[in-house]
Parts: C-alpha cells; structure tokens; sequence
C-alpha cells in the first residue's frame, strides 16, 4: 500500500485530536444478532436463547450477550474515533441494564486524556438504551502520529 492510499483509508491521528471529542453509533439489536453473536464466540447460556428458560431469571425474557454491546464499543473506536489504524490496548467494562431484542443500542466513547509523548488516548466507553446507561468504561488506544509516517 503506498502512503496517499494509507492516508486516505486512516482514521484520525494523535495530533487531530481533543479532549471531549466524541463519535456514537447506534444498532438495533435483533433475535439474528443475538443468535449470530452465540454461535461466533460459543456462548451458548439459555438466558440468551430460550424463552422458556429466560421466563424464569430476573429478566423474564431472553437478553442479549453483554459482550454483544460491549462490541459496539470497538466498532466504533475502530471505525470512528480514532479509527481505522487505532490498536485497542485495555478495556474495562461495567454492565448496568440488560438488552433486549428490539433495543436500539446507541454506543459512544468520548476522549476524555491524550498522552502525546505514548501516543495513547484514553476514552469514556458507554452504551445507552434510549436514556438509560446498559454499560460503562474506559479504553485505552493508541494512535498513529503523523511524525511516524
């Protein structure tokens, strides 16, 4: 790949940034997606899968992976802000509130420290349904500088 093509598919660098920067992006969660994300990772529990078996948890129906939303959150780093060339160093994540099929998951990170010397952004994760936070945490990221093209 030569340097224009790189340039033009990455996302932002270390100097294009700032602290409160932000990018969402929203999905709705479907029965398919639920299913698919099982049979990715093998996570099979009936609380995910079986209505019958999810009637009777502390949900009364079927909710989706926690890991489904959380995976939103990479989506959007590495699609966003920073983008495309960005390398997901930690995650930490705390869920609040089950998803359930038919929720619009709206997930968003917000840059809230940059370490220019590191070349690493640390960011507010968090996923909402409607007004209600599902999931919160912080990402650490590092960034491409434009000095090391």
């Amino acid at each position: 790949m030569n340097k224009e093509k790189y340039l033009k598919n990455h996302g932002f660098f270390l100097e294009d940034l700032i602290v409160g920067q932000e990018a969402i992006l929203e999905k709705k969660i479907t029965e398919e997606d639920i299913f698919s994300f099982s049979k990715l990772t093998g996570d099979n529990n009936p609380v995910h899968l079986d209505n019958d078996f999810a009637k009777f948890t502390i949900f009364k129906k079927k909710i989706a992976h926690g890991f489904l939303s959380g995976s939103l959150i990479s989506t959007v780093i590495a699609t966003k802000l920073p983008g495309p060339g960005s390398i997901y160093l930690s995650q930490t994540l705390k869920f609040l509130a089950p998803v359930f099929v038919d929720d619009t998951i709206t997930a968003k990170v917000i840059i809230h420290e940059i370490n220019m010397e590191k070349r690493k952004i640390k960011l507010l994760t968090e996923c909402f349904v409607e007004d209600k936070k599902i999931l919160t945490g912080n990402a650490e990221i590092l960034v491409s500088s434009k000095s090391n093209i």
